[in-house]
């Protein structure tokens, strides 16, 4: 009888998706989903376009709340079906947009019932998100599915097949050497060149104090892979106050601080996304800092918030893992900070729901000996930060994340195991 009837469930949503969609096609299912919130990591959003009628995006108990899908590119939307499950919205639109952040209203209504809706419209975008402000029961509001139809959109969300021999850690990785200093910051001071202490930039060829994620897009880089068109920057080191550069700035995508169920729902980090970690302004090697520095093949050498002392034949290195729990709206915040969270007990906090690849930044130093004659722009070695401006294509960034991070598997710049 079970089985009768999860065939019946399963003929009934190909039946109903196919009466919906007529001759246009199913753009959103297997593709990236982010939402406000979910009840608890069994009802994340990416259960609402996994085509699987047996599972279920849940928000939160609270109002408003959001769902959103993005198609991989810009597509014709001609249907949306909403499959609810009984806890539904009464009041709610759907928007599309093109870029994720300017929103077209194709569909509003204060009377919803719940149920499985086909709503006809008639727009484009590369987004589409459901956004709900009143719920009709005490519980959140809950989907099954959240199906997208028209023509157009990009991009694919099907699980790739783990190769032999792979390694399985969940990386893929930039390799960004330096490119140039300037006193700017288009993060914390943008527009105001001169404004900032010194950096040092890598990756983008073209940062300035104005610089935009457009700018980037069309913008030279020198990392490794050279599609990466991100900027990363750091304060300069110096030694007797002569600027020192590193050898090489490595950038490692990491799914890790999180558990493997939570692992495998990382969604892309989205263009533009800008993020700061350390603490430029501490006023002590315990004062807010995550940096550490330590000496390459020498491992005697304990890590340190502060500089250490590196004997002959070793390199100075600075490690520095940036957050990666996103709140899934902004791609910056008045701070440079609150958008973005670090995990706490293996999950993202429920105000910053949506889980992204972990940046960690390696910086190998050609210095040894007395750490006294080091100093950062921003001051001693534990005012070390880091600066991201992310301008990976969305297609790359996406396809690493599905092939990489997900089924943690270790890639190469090439983004391949």
């Amino acid at each position: 009888m079970a089985a009768a009837a999860a065939a019946a469930l399963v003929t009934y949503l190909l039946v109903a998706a196919t009466a919906a969609s007529a001759a246009d096609t199913l753009l959103s299912q297997g593709k990236t989903a982010t939402a406000s919130s979910s009840e608890s990591a069994a009802f994340p959003a990416a259960n609402a376009v996994d085509g699987n009628g047996g599972t279920r995006w849940s928000s939160a108990f609270s109002d408003p709340q959001w769902l959103q899908v993005d198609l991989g590119a810009s597509a014709t939307i001609t249907s949306v079906v909403l499959d609810w499950e009984s806890a539904y919205a009464k009041s709610f639109t759907v928007q599309a947009s093109a870029t994720g952040s300017s929103w077209t209203t194709l569909y509003s209504t204060t009377t919803g019932a719940g149920g499985r809706q086909t709503l006809t419209v008639n727009g484009t975008g590369r987004y589409v998100r459901l956004n709900t402000t009143v719920r009709a029961t005490q519980w959140g509001v809950s989907l099954t599915e959240f199906q997208v139809f028209g023509t157009g959109g990009g991009g694919g969300g099907t699980t790739p097949t783990i190769p032999p021999g792979a390694v399985r850690v969940a990386e893929f990785l930039a390799d960004c050497p330096f490119t140039h200093r300037l006193p700017d910051d288009p993060i914390v001071f943008p527009n105001l060149p001169g404004a900032s202490h010194m950096h040092s930039f890598f990756g983008s060829t073209v940062t300035n104090a104005s610089t935009t994620v457009d700018q980037l897009l069309n913008a030279n880089s020198n990392c490794n892979p050279s599609i990466d068109k991100s900027s990363y920057w750091i304060p300069t080191l110096y030694r007797d106050n002569v600027p020192v550069e590193p050898v090489t700035g490595i950038f490692y995508y990491l799914g890790e601080g999180v558990s493997d169920a939570l692992i495998a729902q990382t969604q892309p980090l989205p263009l533009g996304l800008r993020i700061v970690a350390g603490n430029a302004k501490a006023t002590g090697p315990e004062d807010n800092t995550i940096a550490r520095w330590s000496c390459l093949a020498a491992g005697e050498v304990n890590p340190s918030h502060d500089f250490v002392n590196c004997p002959t034949g070793a390199m100075l290195e600075s490690y520095l893992d940036f957050p990666h729990c996103w709140d899934g709206r902004n791609l910056d915040s008045a701070d440079h900070k609150s958008h973005m969270a670090y995990p706490v007990g293996n999950a993202c906090p429920a105000s910053h729901p949506v889980v992204v690849p972990k940046l960690r930044q390696v910086m190998r130093y050609p210095i040894t000996g007395d750490p006294s004659k080091l100093r950062l722009a921003s001051g001693p070695g534990y005012t070390m930060h880091g600066d991201f401006f992310n301008a990976w294509p969305v297609d790359e960034m996406a396809r690493r994340v599905n092939d990489c991070i997900r089924i943690i598997v270790k890639c190469g710049a090439d983004g391949r195991p």
